[in-house]
């Protein structure tokens, strides 16, 4: 597998983001390694929070989240997906695959971190590994936070803004990453926050993660990832771990899993589920610390005891 990675000085003066980078092999399909990198901060004994971001951004997401968290006492761990951030970057789209990512992100979480009573965050593809992770490794996990996500299966149609989208990305010649992210924000993206999204791509040969990522969603039926994705829903729906559904107001793409979730996913019943107003897709864009206190306030009101992954 041919990987890139992005040179370091790429992040040099990232705005509000000074948490030095941790990195660690995990294996490649094809019998080598890529690097995957993660920053972290709080206690290194306080209950991990695992803040995992979507398409096309990186944990540089996350960053007026962290300190929150750190503050209340928890050890908030923002990885980088393979093909973002300062993390490897398999040239090829064809590299990347649903599978993959949550393998990926399995081998990060177990093999390197060992993390055990996890708060699961996880907004747009962050959910869509996430949940899968939730699903198939309940053990590990303490709590849930779906944030603008999702689990699709190919079911139940895609609405038409995300068709729109998947088409932008996989047809753009050149394809802004700043801008898209800047797109999916109501309270707008300063020209310091856009640099930083875009550092992590040099060029467009960094960019086949992003340029991948909307096709593997399963908005079919018969996708290689729907099987997986069914039986992640149908273990979720009927797992009593502590679930936390914070959707912003002004999402398009995923507004409509809110109610769906709430009254599909045991976890998540009879529980007050906050609305972040005035925010878009990137609600940690928008409203970082908002979504960081309720996070908080979501741990605080569910003791580990109370979890089904820690007992």
């Amino acid at each position: 597998m041919q990987t890139l990675r992005t040179p370091a000085e790429r992040f040099a003066d990232l705005p509000d983001f000074p948490y030095e980078p941790h990195h660690a092999d995990i294996p490649d399909p094809d019998g080598g390694s890529l690097r995957m990198a993660w920053v972290e901060h709080g206690p290194a004994d306080g209950e991990p929070v695992l803040l995992l971001h979507g398409e096309p951004s990186w944990s540089f997401l996350y960053r007026s989240m962290i300190p929150v968290l750190a503050d209340a006492g928890l050890r908030a761990i923002a990885p980088d997906l393979v093909g973002f951030g300062r993390s490897d970057k398999p040239a090829r789209m064809e590299d990347h695959t649903y599978a993959r990512h949550v393998e990926w992100v399995r081998a990060l979480v177990e093999n390197v971190l060992d993390l055990q009573g996890i708060t699961l965050v996880g907004q747009d593809w962050g959910g869509l590994i996430g949940l899968r992770l939730a699903a198939e490794h309940p053990e590990r996990m303490a709590r849930i936070v779906a944030a603008n996500t999702g689990l699709p299966t190919g079911d139940q149609p895609m609405p038409d803004i995300w068709h729109q989208f998947r088409m932008a990305v996989q047809s753009a010649p050149t394809l802004d990453i700043g801008r898209f992210v800047a797109a999916g924000c109501k309270r707008g993206l300063n020209d310091a926050a856009r640099a930083g999204y875009d550092a992590p791509f040099p060029d467009e040969t960094y960019k086949a993660g992003p340029r991948a990522m909307p096709g593997l969603v399963p908005y079919q039926p018969d996708n290689p990832a729907s099987g997986a994705n069914r039986a992640a829903w149908h273990r979720l729906a009927g797992s009593t771990t502590p679930m936390l559904l914070a959707f912003s107001d002004g999402d398009p793409i995923t507004g409509g899993m809110a109610p769906i979730l709430e009254r599909t996913m045991a976890g998540a019943a009879g529980r007050t589920h906050p609305t972040i107003e005035n925010a878009g897709h990137f609600l940690q864009e928008d409203a970082g610390p908002e979504l960081a206190a309720a996070i908080v306030d979501f741990v605080h009101a569910t003791p580990r005891g109370n979890a089904e992954g820690s007992r």
